[in-house]
Order: C-alpha cells, then sequence, then structure tokens
C-alpha cells in the first residue's frame, strides 16, 4: 500500500468527508426530535384534544374542544388530588408597538398561561382588567407606562402593569378569552411531592374519550406545529444530505477504484503469474479498501463530531431547524456512521475487485500503456438504452400533464446523465477529438501533445470527465429546475396578481381588521373549518368588496357565488371540495373556537384560492386571532395611517415577486448546499483520479523533458490537458440536462398557460467547475512536481 498512496488518497479523503456529513447529519436527526416548548416547562400532565391520524408532511391543526367541553374538562382536571393548577392553554396575535415601530414578539396569553411555565412576575402587579398588560422586561417598558398593543382587532392603548422574565405579551384572563381561539389542551401542574403517576392515570379516567392524557416524554407532543413543519423540513435536508453523501461516497470510490485497478493491471497479472487465485486476488482489493476505509471513517466520524454542533447552528440560521436546537454528541450515531463508512468503502471497491480478479497473467508481458480496451457489450447496451429513454422522456415532458411533468424532467435528465457516463470512454474521446482537431493543424508541440495524451489515455480521459459530466449535469438540472419552477409560479402570480395596489403586512403575521378597514375592506380571511370526522378544511372569511373583486375569478359550475348570506358557502371543486356537495347542501363545520355551525352552500365554482369561502364577519366571531395576508387598496388612506397599523403599500409587481418569497428562499438554500456538496465529491474524484495518473506520468513527463521540453512546456502541457477534460465534461453535463429543462419550460408554459423562461444560474455553475478545474489542475502537476524539477 506505500507504494501506491496516491491511489489511496482520493478514496480516503472522500470516505472522510462521506462519513463526516454521515456523522454530523445522524448526530443532529437524533438531537432533533420534538421538544416541549419553554414556555410549559412547568406543565408534568395534560390532556390533549382528539388528533386525527395525519399523512406525513401534514401540519393542519387539530379540530378544538368546544367551549363547553373546556370549561368541564378543566373545572374536573382541577378537582384531581395532586394537582395544584389546570389552565387551558390560550393564545392569540399581539404586538407591542414601541417607539413607533412593532417589535418581534407577536404571541398574546391569558395571564394564567404564566402558571404554565418556569416566569416569575419580576416587577410590579398581573393584569387584572381591560386595558393591562405586562410584558417581558427584555423590551426596557417598566410599568406604568401606555402604549399600543395591535391584536387581530386593530391598535388598542394598554397600561403596562408588570413585567416578566420570559417572552410573551400577557393581558387578562377575560381580554384574552376575547382575543384568543379555542382550546387544544389543558396543562396540568402538580403540588410539590405529587405523584405524577397517580395524577396521570386519574386524569386518564376523568378525560376517557374527550382527549388524550400526556406525561413524560410524549409531552412533546405538544410542540408548536410551526416548529413541527420547521423540524420537518430539516429532516428532509438531513436525509438529503446523508442519501447523497452515502450515494457519491460509492460512486467516487467506485471510479477511483476502478481507475486504480486499471493502473494497476501489470502489477495483478504479476500476481496472477506468479500462482495467486482470482479469488486472493480480490480478497487483496478488498483488505486495501478495508484498511482505508477504517481509517478514514474513523477520522471522519471525529470531524463530524466536532463539526455536528455548526451544522445544528447553521440549519437553526437558515430556517431548516427551530430555535433552540441542541447538538448533542452520542457514541450510537458515530458507531452507526463509522459501519456504514466501511461498508460503503468496501461497497465502492467490489467493482474493482471484480475487474481485478479477471486481469489475466498475459497482461504482465504489456509495455504500451496506452489503454485501447473495449467497452463490454452490456455497457454499450445500458448506455444507449439510457439515453434513448432520457430522450423519448425529455420529448413526453413537453405535452406531459402538471402532477407528472417534474417525474418526466428527472427520468430524462438521470437517464441521460447516466447513459453518457456509461458511455464516457466512447463519448469523451470522440468529443476530445471533435474539439481538438484544429490542434492537430497547429504548429506548436503542445497541442498535438495534448490532443494525442487525453486519446491515448481513454481510461483516464473518461475517468477525470465522467465525474464532471455527473456533477454538472445535476448541478445544472437541480439549479435550473428550482429557478424556472420559481419563475414560472412567478408568472402565474403576475398575471393573477390586481392591477392596483395591495396593502400588505410591515413587520407583522397579517393585517388586523383596523387595516383592512383603511384599505378599503377588499381582504380574505383565512382560517380552517372541521368536518365532523375532525379533518381540517381550509377556509377563508371574504369581504363583499373582496368577493365583488374575486368574481371575475370564480368559475360557477352550480349555483350563483354573487353574493354570501350570514350563514352561506361557496366551496371550490379543484381545492378538493366533495363533489357531493352542491347549491343547497346544509354543512356542519367546527370553527376555530371549537363552536360547530352549520352553513348553507350556494355556489360551487371550479377553483378558488380556499376550499371554503365563508361570510367575513362569521370567520373573525369564530376565530378572533385570525389575520388577513392581504388587502386591495381601495382609496387612499390618510398619510402614515397603515403604518401606524402594521401595514405598507406596494405594487403588483412586488406583490407577486414577493409572494413565497420565504418558501423560496428555503428551497433555493437547500439546492445550494446539495449542489455544492456533490461539487466537492465531484472535485475530489477528478482530483484523486489525476493525482493517481500524474504519479504514474513521471516517465513519460521525463521522456518530454529529455526530447528538449521545458519545464513550463511541460506544466504547461499537464495544465491545458487537464483543463481540456474537464471542460469536456462540463460541456457533456449541460448538454445532457438542458434537454431535459427545455421540456419542463415548455410543459409548465402548457400548463399554466404562461410564457415561462428556462433559468439556470450560469455564475453558480460556473464558479462550481471553476473551482473543480482548479483542484484539479492543482492535483494533475503536484504530483509530478519533482520529475518536473529533475534536470533532464
Amino acid at each position: 500500500m506505500r507504494d501506491h498512496r496516491s491511489a489511496f488518497a482520493a478514496t480516503f479523503v472522500t470516505v472522510v468527508l462521506g462519513v463526516a456529513i454521515m456523522a454530523m447529519t445522524s448526530l443532529t436527526f437524533a438531537s432533533a426530535g420534538p421538544r416541549l416548548p419553554d414556555r410549559l416547562a412547568a406543565v408534568t400532565v395534560a390532556v390533549q384534544a382528539p388528533v386525527i391520524e395525519k399523512v406525513d408532511g401534514d401540519f393542519s391543526p387539530a379540530r378544538p374542544w368546544p367551549p363547553g367541553t373546556v370549561a368541564d374538562l378543566t373545572a374536573r382536571l382541577a378537582a384531581i388530588p395532586g394537582v395544584a393548577r389546570a389552565v387551558p392553554d390560550r393564545s392569540f396575535y399581539a404586538q407591542p408597538v414601541i417607539k413607533g415601530r412593532p417589535v418581534p414578539e407577536q404571541r398574546g396569553y391569558p395571564w394564567q398561561v404564566v402558571g404554565l411555565a418556569p416566569y416569575r412576575l419580576v416587577e410590579g402587579v398581573p393584569p387584572r382588567g381591560d386595558g393591562q398588560v405586562a410584558l417581558d422586561r427584555s423590551l426596557g417598558v417598566p410599568p406604568g407606562v401606555r402604549l399600543t398593543v395591535l391584536t387581530a382587532r386593530g391598535p388598542a392603548a394598554y397600561l403596562v402593569t408588570g413585567t416578566v422574565d420570559g417572552p410573551g405579551v400577557y393581558l387578562s384572563d377575560a381580554t384574552a378569552g376575547r382575543l384568543a381561539g379555542g382550546v387544544r389542551f389543558i396543562g396540568l401542574v402538580t403540588e410539590p411531592g405529587a405523584d405524577v403517576r397517580s395524577v396521570e392515570a386519574a386524569a386518564r379516567r376523568t378525560t376517557a374519550r374527550a382527549g388524550r392524557v400526556l406525561a413524560g416524554d410524549s409531552l412533546t407532543a405538544l410542540e408548536a406545529l410551526a416548529d413541527a413543519r420547521t423540524r420537518w423540513i430539516g429532516t428532509q435536508v438531513l436525509s438529503a444530505m446523508t442519501a447523497l453523501a452515502v450515494f457519491v461516497t460509492g460512486f467516487v470510490v467506485a471510479t477511483t477504484s476502478a481507475f486504480g485497478v486499471s493502473r494497476r493491471r501489470r502489477e495483478f497479472a504479476l500476481l496472477r503469474t506468479i500462482g495467486a487465485t482470482p479469488r486472493q486476488v480480490r480478497r487483496l482489493v478488498y483488505g486495501e479498501a478495508l484498511v482505508v476505509g477504517g481509517a478514514a471513517a474513523a477520522l471522519g466520524a471525529l470531524l463530524g463530531a466536532v463539526a455536528a454542533p455548526l451544522l445544528g447552528a447553521a440549519l437553526v440560521g437558515a430556517g431548516f431547524e427551530p430555535p433552540g436546537l441542541r447538538v448533542a454528541v452520542g457514541p450510537a450515531p458515530l458507531a452507526a456512521t463509522f459501519g456504514g463508512g466501511v461498508l460503503v468503502t468496501l461497497a465502492g471497491a467490489w467493482s474493482a475487485a471484480r475487474r481485478a480478479a479477471r486481469v489475466s497473467p498475459l497482461a504482465a508481458l504489456r509495455e504500451a500503456d496506452v489503454d485501447d480496451r473495449p467497452i463490454p457489450r452490456i455497457r454499450w447496451i445500458t448506455g444507449v438504452l439510457l439515453c434513448a429513454g432520457g430522450l423519448a422522456a425529455a420529448v413526453t415532458s413537453v405535452a406531459a400533464a402538471a402532477d407528472g411533468l417534474i417525474t418526466n424532467v428527472l427520468v430524462s435528465a438521470m437517464a441521460m446523465i447516466l447513459g453518457i457516463a456509461a458511455l464516457a470512454p466512447a463519448v469523451v474521446p470522440a468529443t476530445v477529438r471533435l474539439v481538438t482537431r484544429p490542434l492537430h493543424r497547429s504548429r506548436g508541440a503542445t497541442g498535438v501533445l495534448v490532443r494525442e495524451s487525453a486519446l491515448a489515455a481513454v481510461r483516464r480521459t473518461a475517468s477525470t470527465a465522467a465525474p464532471v459530466l455527473v456533477m454538472v449535469g445535476c448541478a445544472v438540472l437541480i439549479t435550473g429546475m428550482v429557478r424556472t419552477t420559481a419563475a414560472a409560479f412567478a408568472a402565474v402570480r403576475a398575471t393573477e396578481a390586481v392591477t392596483g395596489p395591495v396593502v400588505v403586512p410591515a413587520g407583522g403575521p397579517g393585517l388586523t381588521d383596523a387595516a383592512v378597514t383603511a384599505a378599503g375592506g377588499a381582504a380574505f380571511l383565512p382560517t380552517a373549518v372541521y368536518r365532523p370526522d375532525g379533518r381540517a378544511v381550509m377556509a377563508a372569511g371574504v369581504t363583499p368588496r373582496m368577493l365583488e373583486s374575486a368574481r371575475s375569478k370564480l368559475i360557477p359550475l352550480a349555483g350563483s357565488p354573487d353574493s354570501l348570506g350570514e350563514r352561506e358557502a361557496i366551496v371550490a371543486r379543484k381545492m378538493g371540495a366533495d363533489p357531493e356537495w352542491r347549491p343547497g347542501t346544509m354543512l356542519s363545520f367546527a370553527f376555530e373556537d371549537g363552536v360547530t355551525v352549520r352553513v348553507k352552500v350556494v355556489a360551487v365554482v371550479d377553483d378558488a384560492p380556499v376550499e371554503v369561502i365563508l361570510p367575513y364577519d362569521l370567520v373573525r366571531a369564530h376565530d378572533p386571532p385570525a389575520l388577513a395576508e392581504e388587502a386591495h387598496l381601495r382609496g387612499a388612506p390618510a398619510a402614515g395611517t397603515l403604518a401606524a397599523l402594521g401595514a405598507r403599500v406596494v405594487d403588483a409587481g412586488t406583490h407577486a415577486a414577493e409572494a413565497d418569497a420565504e418558501e423560496d428562499r428555503l428551497v433555493w438554500t437547500f439546492t445550494v448546499l446539495l449542489v455544492i456538496v456533490s461539487a466537492g465529491y465531484a472535485a475530489i474524484a477528478v482530483a484523486g483520479t489525476l493525482g493517481m495518473a500524474a504519479a504514474g506520468r513521471v516517465r513519460d513527463i521525463t521522456v518530454l523533458r529529455l526530447a528538449g521540453a521545458t519545464t513550463g512546456q511541460a506544466v504547461r502541457a499537464l495544465a491545458v490537458e487537464t483543463a481540456l477534460v474537464v471542460a469536456v465534461g462540463a460541456a457533456l453535463g449541460v448538454m445532457v440536462a438542458v434537454p431535459a429543462l427545455a421540456g419542463m419550460r415548455a410543459g409548465l408554459a402548457g400548463a399554466f398557460g404562461v410564457p415561462v423562461p428556462l433559468v439556470v444560474p450560469w455564475p453558480l455553475i460556473l464558479g462550481i467547475v471553476g473551482g473543480c478545474l482548479l483542484l484539479a489542475v492543482a492535483a494533475a502537476v503536484t504530483v509530478p512536481h519533482r520529475a518536473l524539477r529533475r534536470p533532464a
């Protein structure tokens, strides 16, 4: 192994990086489970409203209890021996305005909820009546100060009566009861020394089927839905990073091992000549892989343990994990990643071991280093079939339905990439021959030398270009899909946007009733209503002016959507409305306050922003903390009016561009992360291949020097050949990805009925290729450096 250190260097670095990534992600994943919110730290037992089974990724809220059930359960739970207090949890939108600007804190609670947290009143007295508030002392507002607090109703003046040592805006229980929605759980705080298990058992008997009793680790089910969704997104990121690390590590190990075996054909042939059996040759290759993989996996696990907290902090900062994540280093994830790294290394070396075992003893008689062995027939067939299938999928993408378009594009591009990679020993030399044809007739010797050297060592050239091809192809495909899809949705939003200005939140989560009124009263009020089986239905309240503005887009299938009575509804078929719902159908929905209301369907429309459209006032009456997302401006509000209400005015173009901006940011951050990791692996593969090749080309370089070549000419020849091969791989990667993206662009344009541009972030792609090129050139000229400096 000492004689082939350069051959194992790329494998070692690849496994170190792969295991480090797997260790970081596994440690972060193990630490990123659901946790009880800090504001509920004093809760020892809780009773939660019944939760229906949901599919993965569904974060719709559970149906709240009716008010009568809440009062009854709270009284009975409070009477359990050992329970100090039973507190129904309520929350609502509340945002203090300090020095003319809303502060980031946006959640309000009844004062009694403080009893569920470890927070203390540090100054003043609790809020007891209307117009009183207690604030987080970190805001710097002392008791006795009057300030404005924004709620869903609008701004109102409050007197600060006290401060607490924790986050939140606390109003009197009576005031908060009018501003909050329904109750989904009741927290129990036990008396000191109480038997928690006895309290839990008594709570189960008291609750019966009215709810689910939580205690101990199960209290993490009280995690906020927003945090659960963020955690789910983080899980997708960690899973993708792990899968990418495993796949690419295996791919790079297989590539470098295969090239290493091809460089050692004479060595294996000599072993066969002196009596080594194919099984012994395989064991030799596996043994080398085990030693390299074991050492690399151990180092990678150690580096991953050190870097895992940094990954956790980065994920929190990027919005992929909720705040408060603390990555703990445990032995089980590290042991699993170490074993996984060794197994991936052995799996990557499997093909190379079989190839080494098939080397004939007669190969030891070969003197020439020209690699003219043909591609195996099965590889030809596989490559051609993959390319043909990829082209067919690209063609069908033009007419594919929207739900199958992305699948078609992925199948097309990946088939083309894998097909060209399989045929690389044939495609790459042909491309090199075509690109370097002008060099063949040039006066200088460098061009001819570069051309012939690249064509003579087919395996080396193909092994260098293949990782670049795969990396660039995947990078162009993934980034192009994300950017083109985002551009398509932006184009759709631009066509659907109103022509006039739009009022949107400024520093808050939504618009209050006061802001909607000041804007002219044209708005949707998003909410959720619940069917008798507990399933959440996305709904919205609509003002008469908003219904009038949206009338042209509500295409009726039955009934008339021209107006809505006090308890009437419009349902949208494309948004998932029940096919049995028709004009005249009476529907029973539980609202956010837990109250069940019967509404009459007056119209069925083809499409709408939500499944059920209801009167604005009905939604406001049963969902007090609901906030509008936007309002269409009517008239000209007085200067400063909207700013004081936490709102701002934007034009239609800006509104369309800002819509879903946060989600687009998360998707793009995730995409860039995966592309950078892929590019790093590809660069390692290229550098490893060139490092092995350069170690074996010292003799060739020495011959060049003896033939009169200067040091500069030898270096230039190596650098130009490396740049040529990397450029060919990059060009082929672009060529196989662009047809699939073009098919997707055409398919999106046809599905959405709007012009869709093909968007590829070329600066990012060029930067990745440039970094790969620099590393490749460095690897190509570093190993034979001594030969270049040795006198001819």
